[in-house]
């Protein structure tokens, strides 16, 4: 598999990625809301965006967090919709587990909150998101009701291919054995070998794996409420991976 050595580094404002024998730290000493600050590894190269990882295939890897993050940090594929400083947007696609800290509102999945830590697939390249572009405007202001929400929601959630679990952010407290099996036909994420999430829903063109930590926050909901902004740093905050590996599926 395209890993280990060859994976690309970023490391942004006062980002810093260590690597030591199967121990890869992403860490942001401190830093302040007028810079963007991001620790990150990845393998692809981003001005080319040639993506490798297709399904099936698994991802394992051991994780924690040191310090309270303040942004976003995670791991897993996507397809590197957008980035801080970068021109262009693609329409996200992902297969990871992600963390946002508030004032993030990522709103997504209904009954899921829009801040904490998840696990999430979500793929806005399919035909039934493009039949409901036209309608958007007319949709944003129609789920501003709450009732009308609990009904279309579930339609345009369907539409951008999103399932998400919850889980209990103090997981980032200690190491834990996290799994990702991304296939064809959905996708199953597993913590300390217990499933946490298992869905039909899941990209299935090539996307790139990434592990990062950052200090942005984004809002995104279905009422059309859209935003991003920095975040101060106040003290270190770090993701740190052990034992990572990427491998093909039967």
């Amino acid at each position: 598999m395209h890993q280990g050595d060859e994976w690309q580094a970023a490391q942004v404002g006062n980002g810093r990625v260590r690597r030591r024998e199967d121990e890869i730290c992403l860490s942001i000493p401190c830093g302040s809301s007028r810079e963007y600050h991001d620790a990150q590894v990845s393998d692809y190269c981003q001005r080319s965006l040639d993506f490798h990882y297709r399904p099936p295939l698994r991802l394992t890897v051991r994780a924690r967090a040191e310090g309270p993050i303040r942004g976003t940090a995670g791991f897993g594929f996507w397809n590197h919709p957008f980035a801080p400083g970068q021109r262009g947007f693609r329409l996200p696609q992902a297969v990871w587990f992600f963390f946002a800290s508030r004032p993030s509102r990522i709103c997504l999945a209904a009954g899921v909150s829009g801040h904490g830590w998840k696990a999430a697939v979500f793929d806005a390249r399919r035909w039934r998101f493009y039949a409901l572009l036209p309608w958007a405007p007319l949709g944003f202001l129609l789920m501003r009701n709450k009732t009308l929400h609990r009904c279309l929601w579930p339609i345009g959630q369907d539409a951008i291919g999103v399932c998400e679990a919850a889980l209990d952010d103090s997981l980032l407290d200690d190491f834990h054995s996290y799994a990702i099996d991304w296939r064809r036909d959905g996708a199953v994420f597993s913590i300390d070998g217990r499933v946490a999430l298992q869905t039909d829903k899941a990209p299935g063109k090539a996307l790139g794996f990434i592990a990062w930590v950052d200090n942005q926050y984004a809002v995104a909901t279905p009422q059309g409420n859209f935003g991003r902004g920095l975040l101060d740093v106040p003290r270190a905050q770090s993701l740190i991976l052990r034992n990572l590996d990427i491998s093909r599926l039967a």
